[in-house]
């Protein structure tokens, strides 16, 4: 019974360890996939330069810059982004293409620059 109490307690301790370490995250306590997700509407924009922006996509993008840019950035950046055939380059406009006044312009995200 003592060894039961042990594992239980060591466990515990692990999940919360884990669970700080990913509050750690660029997205917060938001696993970055989540994040990903939640920007789905901008798929096609993140592709195409001259492709038109979605109003659920500035609406989405504006809410996560407004709450946590560099989650932004991480997300562009992330493998998953690679994945789905996000352009960096081109994912880095959309919030000026959304005309997000509040943007972080002139930050580096990576090797690219907000516009």
């Amino acid at each position: 019974m003592k060894c039961f109490k042990f594992i239980a307690l060591a466990l515990m301790s692990l999940l919360i360890t884990l669970a700080s370490v990913e509050a750690a995250g660029e997205c917060g306590r938001m696993p970055i996939g989540q994040a990903a997700a939640s920007l789905s509407p901008c798929l096609a924009a993140t592709k195409n330069p001259r492709g038109k922006v979605p109003p659920v996509c500035c609406a989405k993008v504006g809410a996560l810059i407004r709450t946590n840019p560099r989650c932004l950035c991480a997300v562009m950046l992330s493998p998953l982004a690679k994945k789905a055939g996000i352009n960096p380059g081109v994912a880095i406009a959309v919030p000026k293409r959304c005309n997000i006044r509040n943007r972080p312009a002139g930050k580096r995200c990576g090797r690219y620059v907000v516009p």
